[in-house]
C-alpha cells in the first residue's frame, strides 16, 4: 500500500548535526576551527594565499588555448610587381608560398597565403594562393593573369 512505501536503507543520509556540545565531537566551533574568515559562512578563497601572489598567477601560462585568431600571410600586388621589376621573381613561374619563402618574403611556408589588391599589376602572372581579395582578383584578371585558389590544410 502507499502508506507502507519507504526508501531503501542507506539511500537517504541525515545531515550532520553540529554544535551539540563538546561531548559530541562536533561541538564548540562545530568543526570550523578557530575564528576568522574561514569560520564564517559563504567563504570561497580557493586560490587565496594571504596577500601573496597566488600560485596560479605566478606560473607562466602554456598549453591549450581554446581560441586563436586565424591569420594569413598577406602580400599586396605592388610588392609582387616590384619584385618582378627588380628580377627577384620570375613571371613565367607560378608564384606560390614556397617561391615567396625562397625569395625572402616570409620565413615559414606553413601559414596560408592571401593576395591583397593594393597597387597595380602591369604584367600577366599566375598566382597560386590560399585566398585572394576581390580587388586583387579583378586587378590580376585585368592584367591577363590567373588566380588559382589552393585549399590549405591550415585553413
Amino acid at each position: 500500500m502507499l502508506s507502507e512505501l519507504k526508501d531503501n536503507w542507506g539511500s537517504r543520509k541525515s545531515s550532520r548535526r553540529v554544535g551539540r556540545g563538546i561531548g559530541s565531537g562536533r561541538g564548540k566551533t562545530s568543526s570550523r576551527g578557530g575564528k576568522g574568515q574561514t569560520a564564517r559562512s559563504g567563504v570561497s578563497i580557493k586560490g587565496f594565499e594571504g596577500g601573496q601572489m597566488p600560485l596560479c598567477r605566478r606560473l607562466p601560462k602554456m598549453g591549450f588555448v581554446s581560441f586563436r585568431k586565424f591569420r594569413f600571410c598577406s602580400v599586396n600586388l605592388d610588392r609582387i610587381q616590384d619584385a618582378i621589376d627588380s628580377g627577384v621573381l620570375d613571371r613565367s613561374v607560378p608564384i606560390t608560398m614556397d617561391v615567396l619563402v625562397e625569395k625572402g618574403f616570409f620565413k615559414k611556408a606553413n601559414v596560408p597565403l592571401k593576395i591583397l589588391g593594393r597597387g597595380e599589376l602591369r604584367c600577366s602572372v599566375n598566382i597560386v594562393a590560399d585566398a585572394f581579395s576581390a580587388q586583387a582578383v579583378t586587378r590580376i584578371t585585368e592584367a591577363k593573369g590567373t588566380c588559382t585558389v589552393v585549399s590549405s590544410k591550415n585553413l
